[in-house]
């Protein structure tokens, strides 16, 4: 079987995370829950590496692709946003991707920020695009999720009581059915073109490769690969003139 083409990046997120971990151990100021080991702020930079190759394999030049910098794009309900991963080209906003990430021990405080904060960001762009924020030209949004594959993220866990009832989609869940709900629902509903759900766990041996698992074969790395070369190839067809219509300073 061919290896994952995000296996060593997933390798690299535990490693960024255990290093992030014994360094804030060594000072005396780690945080609760592992808390530190996130700010560290590294733990996602290869796999988002992993995507951008994507891009720079389907014919988009690396040049194109901003990280880090020149990754705020403008909003309606605020005025900006950074992503994670902004893909400017010929004037042209080919996609903007949020990577995240969730590890335990604490799964169940996080779920809810991150699916308010995954729709709120996508309903901005679609709304600043109606407005003719980005020209003419419809953005491409993705969304990649990692999330690691534990006893406390793949038991079922209790609903809330809420005042009428919840969809029986969500009952008998885990947090990792949750999420994966997530992801498919954001793509079904055209507020994301493309997600991709992984789930992993770390190897104790510094010589065997974290383990990496696809939940959801249309969250699959394939298909939100595949995705992104659909996109750079549209992007590509465009006629020259008249793509740069209505593009603001921001391009």
């Amino acid at each position: 079987m061919d290896r994952h083409p995000a296996q060593k990046a997933v390798n690299v997120f535990w490693e960024m995370r255990k290093q992030a971990a014994r360094k804030q151990a060594d000072t005396g100021k780690a945080d609760a829950g592992g808390r530190g080991a996130v700010t560290a702020g590294q733990h996602m930079q290869g796999l988002e590496e992993v995507v951008i190759q994507e891009f720079v394999d389907a014919g988009i030049p690396r040049a194109s692709v901003r990280r880090k910098t020149g990754i705020e794009l403008p909003g309606y309900y605020r005025p900006a946003k950074k992503w994670d991963v902004v893909v400017v080209h010929r004037g042209i906003l080919v996609a903007a991707i949020e990577f995240k990430s969730q590890v335990g021990p604490s799964f169940g405080n996080n779920v809810n920020n991150r699916t308010e904060e995954a729709i709120g960001s996508a309903a901005d762009v679609w709304r600043a695009y109606e407005e003719g924020t980005f020209g003419k030209i419809r953005p491409w949004l993705g969304y990649f999720f990692v999330l690691e594959a534990a006893p406390k993220s793949t038991t079922p866990v209790k609903l809330p009581t809420t005042v009428f009832p919840v969809e029986e989609i969500f009952k008998t869940t885990s947090y990792m059915d949750r999420y994966r709900i997530l992801c498919q629902r954001l793509v079904r509903e055209r507020l994301y073109d493309a997600a991709c759900f992984l789930t992993t766990a770390s190897s104790e041996s510094p010589d065997t490769s974290a383990i990496l698992e696809e939940p959801e074969p249309e969250l699959s790395f394939v298909n939100f690969a595949a995705a992104i070369a659909g996109r750079v190839a549209y992007v590509q067809a465009l006629p020259d003139e008249g793509s740069h219509g209505g593009q603001g300073a921001f391009f």
